[in-house]
């Protein structure tokens, strides 16, 4: 995800250069939580419910449990064939691996100069990254924008929803005795509380691998939703010892699995990942949020390259 630019802090700046750093960005998150609640109660949000009432989806079974296990421990977990039978569909998502692992790892073999990262989580590779134009020839992308998955985060979120952002993610491993940083620590996602991810594995991940780590029943309406709460750019990363000494072990689901392993969850609820410390672990990630974190908390990762007309109107909703 990525934070919605502002410029208040940079104009605030030239006025009070001495204190307008602290001063700007306490004022800017105010007015960012205000938007947040006000689109997610009046504006955007209102609208978007409105329209998932007239047009509730039909789901199979596969995708009512899904829902319904995210609604009660905030995760569900099951296996890709299980939701898409298409062999076909499976097949070009290896071979996409295959060519962004061939191509990933010549990469670092030079240096990684050319690899995409971003600040702060240079232990992660990434496909796309931000900014990239993408199509539906491209797998991942057709698939998180297929009606399997955005009935299933539609009738989750009880609206009709936005794919945010999508990726395929290179975790390079670390040293046994690196420390976590950033995403591999224990923390809420700040972006929406109206939210649903996708994990997809693209090889086994055993316990060496960073496999990802959630919190059930840490998402809002669970028993530790209470637990430093989920806010609009809250602070959400407590210490590891707080959050161990606060959760039950009992609590702490960790998804080691083979490829093709599927986890759905809403990361508005505590979650960590990516500390691989043997081989590097790839999967396929997607986002679907609320219109309100886009119109206040957030930037959508992709701009579709495709024609939104062609689009039948929920997945239209979800790409523009």
């Amino acid at each position: 995800m990525h934070r919605r630019t502002t410029t208040f802090a940079r104009r605030l700046n030239r006025v009070l250069p001495d204190r307008a750093d602290p001063i700007a960005k306490a004022i800017e998150r105010r007015g960012i939580r205000a938007t947040y609640e006000l689109h997610d109660r009046a504006l955007s949000n209102r609208h978007s419910r409105g329209l998932y009432a007239h047009g509730r989806p039909e789901l199979d079974d596969v995708q009512a449990r899904i829902v319904s296990e995210v609604e009660s421990q905030g995760y569900s977990l099951l296996t890709f064939p299980e939701l898409f039978s298409d062999e076909a569909r499976w097949h070009e998502l290896e071979e996409m691996r295959d060519h962004f692992v061939r191509a990933t790892e010549a990469d670092l073999g030079k240096g990684g100069e050319h690899v995409r990262v971003r600040e702060g989580k240079e232990f992660v590779v990434r496909l796309h990254s931000y900014g990239v134009t993408i199509g539906l020839d491209d797998p991942w992308f057709a698939i998180c924008a297929s009606r399997r998955m955005l009935d299933v985060a539609n009738a989750y979120l009880h609206m009709w929803s936005k794919l945010e952002y999508l990726d395929v993610w290179y975790s390079v491993p670390q040293t046994a005795d690196a420390a976590r940083v950033s995403s591999q620590l224990w923390h809420r996602d700040y972006n929406d509380k109206h939210l649903l991810k996708a994990f997809l594995y693209l090889v086994d991940v055993d316990e060496e691998m960073g496999p990802f780590q959630y919190v059930a029943g840490s998402q809002p309406g669970g028993p530790y939703a209470d637990a430093w709460p989920w806010k609009p750019l809250g602070q959400n990363y407590p210490s590891e010892g707080e959050l161990e000494r606060r959760i039950p072990e009992s609590a702490v689901k960790s998804f080691v699995g083979a490829k093709a392993t599927l986890v759905f969850c809403n990361t508005s609820g505590f979650h960590r990942g990516g500390f691989s410390t043997t081989s590097p672990r790839i999967l396929a990630t997607a986002t679907y949020t609320s219109p309100a974190s886009l119109a206040s908390l957030t930037e959508r990762s992709y701009a579709f390259a495709g024609s939104l007309d062609e689009l039948d109107p929920v997945t239209r909703f979800a790409l523009s």
